[in-house]
């Protein structure tokens, strides 16, 4: 742990049983060295928390990772755990709730206060991933009529309850969204001026039922604190946070990352899943995989005669392979990563195909060249590959070239056409990918050096 001292304190205090300077010292500390603090002492996390006034205890365990909330309301009393739960944000309580089993959930959601409740069901009724699932309903509305000074003096009043006075929204009588400002242009003029005055109704909003990933984009290009969140008739229903964003756009770039991998999205640390459950998470994709590879064997089986009769043509089977996997994986990532930060969507599909069939043939020809190169070089210095060197070398030049711009295709389409069918493009994993690749390279090598070698070697 960083924070030597605080640990040293932290044991200190607790050993003599000196809960109330615990409480004040616990207090005077950073929400993050708290954070850290439970995750080096997960046994006295129960201590840890009901020794931080609420607020604070509630700001920490908002910032936990998930198994680490669990082992905390584990260690809590039911009072305390009511405490908490209704002291918690309704989305980060919502987060929370989401992930345990619905009979937990159950018992959880009747220690809420009604209001809190009320809330926390509502969230919880819009479908997973869903912008509904991590908005709040705690932000600052005001009305057109009203004037600035107004606005402020509301502001005074009711802005401590808000998760964010950055952005105020104007609503009319029936909730409907009518703009929203950032709170300095009510600071920068006169209080006597009228709020509709300085509508322009430009805005942009959320709706409850958008994906959270597209909802990541929208921030991205807003460059927003903050952004509403709208149902199907322009109702104000809550506000969705950048902090939210960023906790979202890292478990989603974490997930993203994890399948490329060629595994399931862990869901939790690695170091917390149980071994099976790992186990279960890999075996799956490494099935496919080798079931895929097995069809490697059978395309060399098909060319049986062919490799008996030119035995030089097996020495290059791994390199002509692995160079088109190598380069399918290389697209496969490269569009799912500019997928996922919207510099590309499925629409693009053309322009994407034709500078990968550009990128393809100038990759293929430098590593056509150089195999070519390196075969000529080496019959040269110990005779290896006999009379038809020459040969030889154009027809591992020219496969090269076939199967990195293959790959190269097939890396960059795949993830478009999952996208397309609605599958998550990260399933085109890199392994995924460099296994098709591997099959269908063997079937471009052969058939160029049965077109080439036929009447010579063949």
């Amino acid at each position: 742990m960083e924070n030597e001292a605080l640990l040293e304190r932290f044991q200190t205090l607790v050993k003599e049983k000196n809960y109330r300077e615990l409480s004040v010292y616990l207090d005077d500390q950073l929400i993050t060295d708290i954070a850290e603090l439970i995750h080096e002492e997960p046994d006295d996390a129960g201590i840890i928390i009901n020794n931080l006034s609420i607020g604070r205890a509630a700001a920490a365990f908002r910032i936990l990772d998930f198994p680490v909330q669990e082992d905390v309301i584990r260690s809590l009393t039911p009072a305390k755990v009511a405490e908490l739960m209704n002291e918690l944000p309704a989305d980060d309580r919502t987060a929370f709730l989401e992930e345990l089993p619905s009979e937990v959930v159950k018992e959880l959601i009747k220690l809420l206060d009604p209001e809190e409740r009320r809330i926390t069901l509502s969230l919880l009724g819009y479908k997973e991933n869903s912008v509904g699932r991590i908005m709040t309903p705690d932000y600052i509305a005001v009305r057109e009529e009203w004037t600035v000074k107004q606005v402020l003096d509301y502001i005074r009043e009711h802005g401590k309850d808000s998760e964010t006075i950055d952005v105020i929204y104007v609503i009319d009588e029936k909730g409907i969204l009518l703009d929203d400002f950032r709170i300095r242009e009510f600071l920068l003029v006169s209080p006597d001026t009228v709020v509709h005055t300085l509508m322009d109704d430009r805005f942009v909003s959320l709706h409850a039922n958008d994906d959270q990933e597209e909802a990541i984009q929208v921030f991205r290009m807003e460059n927003r604190v903050a952004l509403p969140v709208v149902d199907d008739n322009g109702v104000l229903l809550g506000i969705v946070t950048i902090d939210d964003m960023l906790w979202i756009a890292n478990e989603e770039h974490t997930e993203d990352i994890q399948k490329i991998g060629g595994t399931e999205a862990l869901d939790e640390p690695y170091l917390d899943m149980p071994l099976l459950r790992l186990v279960k998470k890999r075996v799956g994709w490494l099935v496919v995989l080798f079931i895929g590879e097995m069809l490697t064997a059978t395309a060399m089986g098909f060319f049986e005669d062919e490799i008996a009769k030119a035995v030089v043509l097996a020495l290059f089977v791994p390199l002509i392979i692995s160079s088109g996997g190598n380069s399918g994986s290389q697209a496969s990532t490269l569009i799912i990563q500019a997928m996922a930060l919207g510099e590309i969507t499925v629409t693009d599909w053309w322009r994407v195909m034709r500078r990968e069939i550009i990128s393809g043939i100038l990759l293929g020809s430098i590593l056509g060249l150089i195999g070519f190169i390196r075969i000529l070089l080496w019959n040269s210095l110990f005779h290896t590959y006999g009379e038809h060197t020459v040969l030889i070398g154009a027809t591992v030049g020219i496969s090269l070239i076939g199967v990195v711009l293959w790959g190269t295709l097939s890396g960059s389409m795949l993830p478009l056409i999952l996208k397309k069918c609605g599958a998550d493009p990260a399933t085109s994993s890199a392994p995924f990918v460099a296994t098709l690749v591997d099959v269908t390279g063997l079937l471009i090598y052969f058939t160029v050096a049965y077109s080439l070698m036929r009447g010579i070697l063949l």
